[in-house]
Formats: structure tokens, C-alpha cells, sequence
């Protein structure tokens, strides 16, 4: 049985929770499992299998070991207690074969975050967005390895942000110009509207976008906000999470959205 989750309409993506158990020595196993892959590699929660020399890839590889660690330290999250199993291929071709063979149900898309036979796999093929595509997806499983459920837009938003390149999460980011005019023009939405979103249907380029915009003015606009998003998040590892993090915002912060819209306006000028 495969089980399908999130996907991005903007970007082909799909992504899961993924539930994997303990991390274990049994990825040895795992990896002898799999000797058909010509590399393969383990990096931290990351058990990676690819059918090209891995080290033609060392950047992203990096990229992997490091996104843990930033989610522990901007989020304050634990580590992953789960394997994630990236499937990568060294063109669209063999990727295509792959899907056709393993996953025929599966709509096609560009990149998939997949939980099928209890394992959670991230499949990627290189390409234009092949960095991108595996830091989003990869986001999502170490969300979903550390916290029971993630609203949908928060989901979303915070693979938007760490799917950028470190070096420019706070400064960058493919959203930030259309961001900063809706800034100007007064039309950027409040976080009540995001949090009305629960099918991925109803995410769009510009819910995508504004998910990103509220991530990233939390994790940059101020201490007292990050504060509210790491204890919202850590509220959701233990069920305490009541409310909604727009709602807990708007009863602590009380000018929150008007700082949303001073954050993205000071970027025009």
C-alpha cells in the first residue's frame, strides 16, 4: 500500500508523514538490502541510495546533513528517531522507470516525499531543481519524524523557507519579490486565512508564498515571535497545541499583522 500526502501545485512535490521507528543498526541491513544501488551513503536520519557516484553530489549531501541541525537550532527541534530513505537517480529517464515500476498509481511529479510498507522514501531525480526539490522534501520528512501532524500551510511554509539555500534563507528566497509588492499594495493575507487551508487542493502559488512570507517573518522579524513558533511547534510534539498559531499570535502580539506587512514593505525600499 502507498499512502500519498502533501504536494505543492506550484512545484511537483509530494509529502507524507513518515513513521519509520527507532534509528537502529538495522540500517546496515538496509543498506545490504539494497545492493542493486551503485552508492549509497548514510548521513545522520538520511540513508541515501543513488545510481551515480555520490560524490558528484557532496554540496547537497552537505546540504542533507546540515538541514537537521538547522531545524534543531532555529525550531528546537529533536533529532529525527527515524530513518528517511532518499531514493536518488542521475537523470529524469531512469527516475520515470523507476516510478512506472514501483509507484504506477502514483500521479507524476517532478520529486516525491512517499510513505509506502511503513517506510518513508524521497525520491529526486538531478535537474534544473534537484538541490530545491530535496531540501523541501527532505524538510517535510524531518518535520514529520519529529512531530505527530503539521497544519498544512505551516508544512508547507517552513519547507518553502528551508528548501533556499542557507546562506540566503534570510535574505533571499524565490517568493520575496512578489512578497514585497504585495506588501506595497496592501494585499498580503492575514494568517487566519493560511490556516483555513486544510486540502492541498486549495493551496495555491500565492498560498504557497504567503506560507513562506509568515514563516519567514517569524523567524526573522523578532525574538518574542520565533519564541511563539518554536512553542507552538513544541506544543504540537506533546498534543498541547489548542489552538492555532494565528490564534495564539493574535492574543499575544496583538500588532502581529501589522509587523507582517512593516516586514515585507522595509524589503522594497
Amino acid at each position: 500500500m502507498v499512502s500519498i500526502g502533501r504536494f505543492r501545485l506550484d512545484r511537483p512535490a509530494w509529502a507524507v508523514v513518515l513513521a519509520l521507528g527507532a534509528v537502529t543498526a538495522c540500517a546496515a541491513g538496509r543498506l545490504r538490502a539494497a545492493e542493486a544501488w551503485p552508492d549509497q551513503r548514510v548521513l545522520g536520519p538520511f540513508v541515501c541510495r543513488a545510481d551515480f557516484p555520490l560524490a558528484q553530489i557532496e554540496g547537497v549531501l552537505g546540504d542533507l546533513r546540515q538541514l537537521q541541525s538547522d531545524l534543531a537550532s532555529d525550531l528546537k527541534l529533536p533529532p529525527a528517531n527515524a530513518w528517511i530513505e532518499v531514493y536518488l537517480f542521475r537523470d529524469k529517464a531512469t527516475y520515470d522507470r523507476y516510478l512506472v515500476r514501483h509507484f504506477p498509481q502514483v500521479p507524476y511529479r517532478r520529486a516525491l516525499y512517499i510513505k509506502s510498507d511503513g517506510r518513508g522514501k524521497v525520491l529526486a531525480h538531478r535537474g534544473p531543481e534537484f538541490e530545491i526539490d530535496l531540501r523541501h522534501e527532505c524538510t517535510h520528512a524531518l518535520l514529520h519524524a519529529a512531530l505527530p501532524a503539521v497544519p498544512l500551510w505551516l508544512d508547507e511554509g517552513l519547507a518553502e523557507y528551508y528548501e533556499t539555500a542557507r546562506e540566503q534563507r534570510a535574505t533571499g528566497g524565490s517568493h520575496r519579490s512578489a512578497v514585497c509588492w504585495s506588501a506595497r499594495l496592501g494585499t498580503l493575507p492575514r494568517l487566519a486565512e493560511l490556516e483555513k487551508k486544510r486540502e492541498l487542493q486549495e493551496m495555491g502559488r500565492g498560498e504557497y508564498r504567503f506560507a513562506w512570507a509568515w514563516v519567514h517573518f517569524m523567524l526573522h522579524d523578532s525574538p518574542e515571535l520565533r519564541k511563539q513558533l518554536v512553542e507552538y511547534l513544541s506544543d504540537l510534539r506533546d498534543g498541547q497545541a489548542f489552538d492555532t498559531l494565528g490564534q495564539r499570535i493574535e492574543a499575544r502580539i496583538p500588532s502581529a499583522q501589522e509587523r507582517f506587512t512593516s516586514h515585507w514593505k522595509a524589503w522594497t525600499r
